[in-house]
């Protein structure tokens, strides 16, 4: 081999950057994450105030958040591949300002209707920041080091969720609930002026010419919308006061239907486009294909883990609505601690399966306590403890799954797959609530015609952790078959799995 090749750089071998550029790039990457990630919380908080001022029919309610997810997870794809073709700084910053412009429409929102669609298209916007944070820090970073830096964007996403709720109830009762999307007009300028300060473009060395894929974006749409329509309307009328229909009725099925033919067109236009949105063959490999497969698994547990809890604090261990929303505190606190933790050791030792591995151990121990000891009699600071085992055992799932599935692919497609991880992890917790919420509807019901209500509550929420057991169990089987390769420690292909 002469020196001229020694010294050639890979074709796809990225542009360095100055520890200025990375400095300023991770900082707007954070501050663009942590507008979305706070804004759900945030108004979730403020939602009983939206209600009664706009007279919002209890039938809507659920939409102002419905909205926003649908919105949010269709567009998660379509983000990642735009940031492969035309670079991730183009569409952080045109995500920024799409979800600022749906802030300050919902700020200034007249109805029910006007929130709504403006709710959508906040959900637009916050797809790009979602799939964009992770996709940079692969940008910056080759494998080896990414796991720390991940797991601190991890551990943002964790923090919101315990900020949210009390930033949002500060603000709701002291300038009112429009104030709640008013304040992300600053925040949204403040990481604006960082992007513009010092980022460079994260525009994929060897990426392919800039052509959209719009056959199978409108093919995604058409799969995915009625999906998740479908999950969040179906249930309804299950036990008196719930509103929706039921999972059998014509409406449901038929955006079932709807979806399952969208998904079987969005395959055929993949398999035949030059530049898809999804690049099919990417689940040929065996790490992205399970690693999805599992981040599905594991979102469906997630979101369930601390759903139905406040019902179960508030109806049996009598706290109010604001306390029993802080029970959640811990648990997260575990999840950012698992973040940031697992991030830092994967950085060290240079394997990710066996964290994994522990981790999905010490979730499995925590949903059986909490499905296994739940009773009548507990109290808010036993509850509070098995939390945080949850908490941590949940952590280490949103970093080393997602750095995983980005070692494993061309630094050219890491865009697609970090926005495929999202879209996968988005999509698994809307399943996992829906079908908790009928566990949970159906177990209170019958337990409600027998016993009394802190025991119908206390099983009906027992039968929700019982049923995570299953989601942890099949979690960790899949990732003891899941390949492990050694972390890149710079723009290399990735290496085959270790034997």
């Amino acid at each position: 081999m002469d020196s001229a090749s020694t010294q050639a750089p890979p074709a796809d071998a990225p542009p360095s950057f100055s520890r200025s550029e990375k400095v300023f790039t991770l900082l707007g990457a954070l501050l663009g994450l942590l507008l979305a990630a706070l804004d759900q919380t945030i108004v979730a908080t403020a939602g009983p105030a939206i209600q009664t001022d706009l007279a919002m029919p209890a039938s809507l309610y659920p939409w102002i958040t419905t909205s926003y997810l649908v919105a949010s997870t269709v567009m998660v794809p379509l983000w990642g591949k735009l940031s492969d073709l035309f670079g991730r700084r183009s569409v952080l910053v045109t995500g920024i300002l799409i979800f600022l412009a749906g802030s300050f429409l919902c700020g200034v929102a007249w109805g029910t209707v006007p929130l709504i669609l403006f709710r959508a298209v906040q959900g637009l916007g916050s797809a790009a920041l979602f799939t964009s944070a992770f996709a940079v820090v692969a940008d910056l970073f080759p494998p080896s080091e990414r796991g720390k830096y991940q797991g601190l964007f991890g551990g943002v996403f964790g923090l919101s969720s315990v900020v949210g709720p009390l930033v949002g109830g500060f603000i709701t009762d002291s300038f009112g609930w429009h104030w709640v999307f008013f304040i992300n007009l600053p925040v949204g300028a403040l990481a604006l002026a960082v992007i513009f300060l010092r980022m460079p473009s994260l525009r994929p060395t060897g990426a392919a010419r800039p052509r959209l894929d719009l056959p199978g974006a409108a093919c995604l749409v058409l799969a995915v919308v009625p999906l998740l329509l479908a999950l969040s309307l179906g249930g309804g009328h299950e036990t008196p006061g719930e509103t929706g229909y039921s999972w059998a009725s014509w409406q449901v099925l038929g955006l079932f239907a709807l979806s399952l033919v969208g998904a079987v067109l969005f395959v055929l236009v993949e398999a035949g486009a030059d530049e898809p949105v999804l690049d099919l063959k990417l689940f040929q490999d065996k790490t992205f294909a399970l690693g999805n497969a599992i981040v599905f698994i594991i979102g469906a547990g997630f979101l369930s883990a601390f759903t139905f809890l406040p019902l179960f604090m508030v109806n049996v261990v009598g706290l109010s609505a604001t306390r029993s929303g802080l029970t959640i505190m811990p648990m997260t606190l575990g999840v950012v601690a698992g973040n940031v933790l697992s991030g830092q050791i994967v950085s060290r030792i240079g394997h990710y399966k066996r964290l994994m591995l522990g981790s999905l151990v010490l979730l499995t121990v925590g949903f059986t306590v909490m499905g296994f000891t739940l009773s009548p009699d507990s109290t808010q600071a036993t509850v509070t403890a098995k939390m945080v085992l949850m908490g941590l055992g949940l952590g280490p799932s949103i970093p080393l799954y997602t750095l995983a599935i980005q070692n494993a692919v061309p630094p050219r497609q890491i865009g697609v797959a970090t926005s495929t991880t999202t879209f996968f992890r988005q999509l698994g917790s809307t399943v996992g609530v829906a079908l908790a919420g009928v566990v949970f509807a159906s177990t209170l019901s019958s337990q409600m015609r027998e016993h009394g209500m802190k025991e119908a509550f206390t099983e009906a929420t027992a039968s929700v952790y019982r049923l995570a057991i299953v989601v942890a169990v099949l979690s960790l089987l899949l990732t003891v078959l899941l390949p492990e390769r050694p972390l890149r420690r710079g723009p290399t292909p990735a290496p085959p799995p270790m034997e």
